[in-house]
């Protein structure tokens, strides 16, 4: 099977998850962490070298602030989970002179190795494409072969589009909280099945 070198991850439906749940909105972030710790660990089996997670973006904090409280702990959680379990190579990115930054994740803005890293972790925290444009923050981040997006949603959100201009895009329909290992490797067969010209 062909593998990509470097996969990013979409966690959408947390909200949509939630309320059809019969919970507040905010509480499907919390029920977002351990699908994140499963993909992670899923990566390293297929012996994936990078992986990419779309934490938060700076248009999601116009949202009401309760909901922005939540996914801000969502992805410190998050973050704290990667690193407790070891072995990775990591890095928060995103515009951390705003105050919507978790103070908590400032010391992960230079890649941290963590034990003996055996993949490349990175963590898009109040990102926005703009914001990555005019200062080209993110040159450190290499091409993504393939985008997993949960929640049946069709669209990038604006999430590194210079990495992203020849990936491969896989949607699964089940919102994130519901994640199933089966949807990484569905997601795997249908990239191996792909035509990568890169333009050629």
């Amino acid at each position: 099977m062909r593998i990509p070198k470097h996969v990013a991850v979409i966690p959408d439906g947390n909200r949509r998850w939630a309320v059809n749940h019969k919970l507040k909105k905010q509480e499907g972030y919390d029920h977002g962490l351990e699908p994140g710790l499963k993909v992670l660990k899923k990566a390293i089996e297929y012996g994936i070298s990078e992986i990419t997670y779309y934490g938060f973006t700076k248009d999601n904090c116009k949202r009401p602030k309760v909901q922005q409280e939540a996914f801000q702990k969502a992805c410190v959680d998050a973050v704290k989970m990667i690193e407790e379990q070891g072995d990775v190579s990591l890095l928060v990115l995103g515009d951390s002179e705003s105050d919507n930054f978790p103070e908590n994740l400032l010391s992960y803005r230079e890649r941290q190795d963590i034990g003996e890293p055996k993949i490349k972790v990175n963590f898009l925290v109040n990102y926005g494409w703009d914001w990555d444009l005019k200062g080209m923050h993110s040159k450190e981040i290499p091409r993504v072969d393939l985008v997993i997006r949960w929640g049946n949603m069709r669209r990038l959100s604006g999430m590194l589009p210079i990495q992203c201009v020849y990936s491969d895009f896989y949607v699964v329909e089940r919102c994130w909280p519901d994640y199933q290992e089966e949807d990484f490797d569905k997601a795997l067969l249908w990239y191996d099945k792909q035509d990568v010209t890169l333009g050629g």
